[in-house]
C-alpha cells in the first residue's frame, strides 16, 4: 500500500505555502476521507472529485480513500486543492505514474463534467513552484499568468527555470 503524493500551496495573503496532498488506497469499506484541517470548500472536494470521475470514465475503487493535507496543523481552504487531489487519487489508483508527482505542484477547481475552474492564487504558486523547481499544472486559462512569472525569472537571471506547465482544461 503506497501512497501517492503531489504539492499544492495553501494561501496566507500573497504568499503560498506548501502543502503536500497525499493520497492512500487501502482496504476497508467505501470511504473517501479528507483529512489535515480541510475546511467546508476542501471538504467537498470528494463530490467534485468523483463526478469528474465519472465524467472521464472512471469510478473510485470501493475501498477506503484517504487524502491527508500536510502539514495538518494548517488550516487549508479553498477549491483549488480539487485537481491536487484529483491527480494523486488517480496516481494511488496507478492511472498516472506516481514517481513523477513530486516534480509538480497543482492548483486548479474542477467542474462535474471534469473541466478545470480558473482559481485564485496561481501567481503565487507559480512563484512558489518556480522557487522550489516545481513544474505547474492550472487551468489552462491561467497558463499565461503562470508562465509569465517564469520568463520575468528568466530574463532577470539569464538562467531557464523549471517550465509551468498548464493543464489542457
Amino acid at each position: 500500500m503506497s501512497i501517492a503524493r503531489i504539492r499544492s500551496f495553501a494561501y496566507s495573503g500573497i504568499e503560498a505555502i506548501p502543502i503536500e496532498v497525499q493520497v492512500q488506497i487501502s482496504p476497508g469499506l467505501p470511504a473517501f476521507l479528507v483529512v489535515g484541517l480541510p475546511d467546508k470548500a476542501v471538504g467537498e472536494a470528494r463530490e467534485r472529485v468523483r463526478a469528474a470521475l465519472t465524467a472521464m470514465g472512471l469510478s473510485l475503487p470501493p475501498r477506503r480513500v484517504l487524502i491527508n493535507l500536510a502539514p495538518a496543523d494548517l488550516l487549508k481552504e479553498g477549491s483549488h486543492f480539487d485537481l491536487p487531489i484529483a491527480i494523486a487519487v488517480l496516481a494511488a489508483m496507478d492511472v498516472l505514474p506516481r514517481d513523477e508527482l513530486m516534480e509538480f505542484a497543482a492548483v486548479g477547481e474542477l467542474s462535474l463534467d471534469g473541466r478545470l475552474n480558473p482559481v485564485a492564487g496561481v501567481l503565487p504558486a507559480a512563484i512558489a513552484a518556480s522557487a522550489a523547481d516545481l513544474g505547474l499544472v492550472c487551468p489552462a486559462s491561467q497558463g499565461g499568468e503562470a508562465a509569465w512569472w517564469i520568463s520575468v525569472m528568466e530574463s532577470e537571471t539569464g538562467f531557464p527555470v523549471f517550465p509551468v506547465s498548464p493543464m489542457l482544461g
